[in-house]
């Protein structure tokens, strides 16, 4: 596994796994919580350890068991979780601490690695509010860093102007068709890292059939060609299956490197 230091000295690892309909009845995201971790369970013995949930979700509580039944020691994972935008989540100081409290309790390990706001608010205002409380969660040591997720690149530099403690990431769709390369450049260039949702699941047929054509000089799938380019770009992926076979497809993308003009290609589609 890769692992790429945020700006607060923490690491993260260079490839997890997206979990929003894992626990779920019929691997539905409206489905009822079944607290099967089976799936996540497999996807942990085979190396993944970030490991990203959101309130929105509703199986925070999940993940926290899974990583208890692994029975693997708290401090090799990376936990995310994300608080809404909605206002019945944000709207109000109290509303935001209860919800992270919340999240604390459910997911039940201690601390949390990574909190997102899952999207901007209405105002750069607003979302300085609703930020400045996950600081101070940061501050009681309950949160080890923070960030935002699907922000744009004027809502991200008003939040650089105005916070004390500076985001570490910022979570976005992110594949080829639409990359949003100034969106990572931003990213980069001011230290915040860039994490890729979406990665392999919107790509169109003719993308997927180039993809596929520089697999094959790799031995490798369409797929792990994208997050292959995708980690080299310096982005965190998390990239989600409920396939034990696709679970290591997924992460089996560190044993080669793309040339530039295959590179070249991707970056353009």
């Amino acid at each position: 596994m890769k692992y790429l230091k945020m700006n607060n000295g923490f690491e993260i690892p260079s490839l997890g796994t997206g979990t929003n309909t894992f626990g779920k009845a019929n691997k539905d995201f409206f489905g009822e919580i079944n607290y099967d971790t089976k799936e996540l369970l497999s996807a942990i013995d085979l190396g993944y350890r970030l490991i990203d949930t959101a309130i929105y979700y509703r199986n925070e509580a999940v993940i926290g068991k899974a990583v208890k039944e692994s029975k693997i020691n708290r401090k090799e994972f990376f936990i995310t979780t994300k608080i809404p935008e909605k206002e019945e989540f944000s709207s109000t100081d109290t509303l935001v601490s209860q919800y992270i409290e919340q999240s604390l309790q459910n997911i039940d390990l201690e601390y949390i690695d990574l909190y997102l706001m899952h999207f901007p608010l209405e105002t750069n205002e607003e979302n300085i509010r609703v930020y400045r409380i996950l600081e101070s969660i940061v501050d009681q040591g309950l949160i080890k860093s923070i960030g935002v997720s699907n922000f744009n690149i004027e809502q991200l530099q008003y939040l650089i102007d105005h916070v004390r403690i500076k985001p570490v990431l910022n979570q976005f769709q992110s594949y080829p068709g639409k990359h949003q390369q100034h969106l990572i450049d931003f990213c980069n260039s001011n230290d915040i890292i860039p994490e890729a949702y979406h990665s392999i699941a919107k790509l169109s047929e003719e993308h997927k059939n180039i993809l596929t054509e520089i697999g094959k000089k790799y031995n490798k799938t369409w797929s792990q060609v994208v997050l292959n380019y995708q980690v080299h770009q310096g982005m965190v992926v998390i990239p989600k299956s409920h396939n034990p076979k696709h679970q290591q497809e997924n992460i089996d993308i560190f044993d080669f490197k793309l040339n530039e003009e295959d590179q070249h290609i991707i970056k353009h589609l």
